[in-house]
């Protein structure tokens, strides 16, 4: 078929068709096949490195290219290059044990994972490649073919992403389509064998309504209000800086990155000091500093400036780091506002901030800061900074997030062996490692009867003799 960009339902619709037809006619996809559909990612993102970040630098408004090499292609090839080195074992069919008595008469049984078909992927703005090509390299370690949507709003990196993949794949492999919220709205109406979506929680609730009517299985990475807890046997310093650098990332804009840190009351001046130097020492200035992330554009700025303003209002103490010059209308760069103690029913205790902004809160007892982060939904992430090895294990006992790092931030969404997704209103689902390929494998039971079935003669088939519900009755047992 042609390479063209497809912009419309209907060339979805029937790329969709043609990648289904194309999987059902391959049969088994071999181990041979899936590394070389990965290692073409891999070549795509290699080739393509300089206009993608160029591109990523342009829609945002600025962003450093060597931070979009980090996060987004070197993010993304980790995770293609760890499954093109480790799914051949996940491959292999397991094992598994015969019921009694066919497991006496020669009877095998054993579980088996295929690919499920095409996997329709829905990236994001705030990480425009690691959200396509990081589960991508799950899906096609399965084995599965992809349709992949890049966001919108960023329309250069999108643009570059579509062009960059027909250069490449064979669409009947991978394909791109590109559009607004009425191509997500087609997308998620689309049978797909699969779809995954990384966005925000409201979004993620309207595409599993769409992906129900096909029962269709979703894996949604949404966010959250991440927690991150100060404990008084934490060094402050050490954590001020880790929480600053993590704050620093994207500037914020982030689906694991620190919302809401509880810092202990007798420690919370010292640690707001120590949260602006770390994060002044990162960036002395705003307006115009090359090393900064702006955010993505006029619309999601108004709403971070929104919330800080409103907890303002409501008697919240605001800090800036560092303090801010006069803001210049062209530059979405902004200093970090470090919003003190805000009251609990706040805009900015109720949305995820996703922005250069952060809540300090200050706690009197740990079982507070438990409550507090219980009854709220459920996180994307939680951290814990301190050396109370028994506060730390009550925290992960008593606490459901979708993952943890400990003395850090943001660490463990990193881990390829290890699988990376949320829990409740932060999602379901996974990708990376072993489960990343489960998740979109069909896992398959097959039984192999043996030669020999007694059930006739003993008198397990009808017509049933009088001794039959007396050997059922015999058989229950505690």
């Amino acid at each position: 078929m042609t390479k063209e960009i497809i912009t419309t339902a209907a060339g979805l619709a029937g790329l969709l068709q043609q990648q289904r037809k194309a999987f059902a006619a391959a049969g088994a996809v071999s181990a041979a096949e899936r590394r070389r559909r990965i290692q073409t990612a891999i070549d795509l993102l290699v080739k393509h490195h300089k206009s993608l970040a160029e591109a990523m630098d342009a829609d945002f408004g600025g962003r450093p290219r060597g931070y979009s090499l980090m996060n987004d292609v070197l993010g993304s090839l980790t995770s293609l290059k760890y499954a093109r080195d480790h799914f051949e074992p996940w491959m292999a069919s397991e094992p598994r044990t015969p019921f009694p008595p066919y497991d006496q008469f020669g009877a095998q049984a054993w579980v088996m994972y295929q690919p499920k078909g095409t996997v329709g992927i829905i990236g994001t703005w705030n990480a425009p490649l690691f959200t396509l090509f990081s589960p991508l390299a799950s899906a096609l370690a399965a084995g599965n073919r992809a349709i992949l949507k890049p966001s919108e709003v960023v329309p250069r990196t999108a643009q570059i992403v579509a062009e960059a993949v027909a250069d490449l794949f064979d669409p009947l492999e991978v394909g791109v389509v590109t559009g607004g919220p009425e191509m997500g709205e087609a997308f998620t109406s689309q049978p797909f064998d699969h779809i995954v979506f990384t966005g925000s929680t409201q979004v993620g609730r309207a595409v599993m309504r769409n992906a129900a009517q096909n029962l269709v299985p979703v894996t949604l990475e949404l966010g959250g209000k991440s927690p991150t807890i100060v404990a008084r046997s934490a060094d402050l310093a050490t954590a001020a800086f880790r929480i600053a650098a993590a704050k620093a990332a994207n500037a914020g804009q982030l689906c694991v990155n620190p919302d809401v840190v509880y810092v202990a009351r007798e420690q919370l001046e010292d640690f707001v000091a120590a949260l602006k130097l770390s994060f002044g020492e990162l960036f002395p200035s705003v307006a115009g500093n090359a090393d900064m992330v702006a955010v993505v554009n006029a619309r999601h700025l108004a709403r971070v400036e929104a919330c800080v303003g409103d907890a303002a209002r409501v008697g919240a103490r605001v800090e800036c780091a560092p303090v801010p010059a006069a803001a210049d209308a062209t530059d979405r760069r902004r200093p970090l506002s470090i919003v003190i103690d805000p009251p609990a029913d706040s805009a900015i205790m109720r949305e995820e901030i996703f922005g250069p902004a952060v809540v300090v809160k200050p706690y009197d007892a740990i079982d507070d800061v438990i409550a507090d982060i219980n009854a709220r939904p459920r996180p994307l992430a939680l951290y814990y900074f301190g050396e109370d090895e028994a506060e730390q294990q009550q925290v992960l006992e008593h606490t459901l997030s979708g993952g943890v790092t400990i003395n850090e931030a943001m660490f463990h969404a990193a881990m390829e062996d290890a699988p990376f997704g949320g829990i409740g209103d932060s999602g379901m689902g996974h990708y990376h490692g072993r489960e990343g390929f489960l998740e979109f494998s069909h896992t398959r039971t097959v039984f192999k009867a043996p030669a020999y079935d007694p059930r006739r003669e003993w008198g397990l088939l009808p017509p049933y003799s009088d001794q039959f519900l007396a050997m059922m009755e015999a058989q229950v047992t505690p």
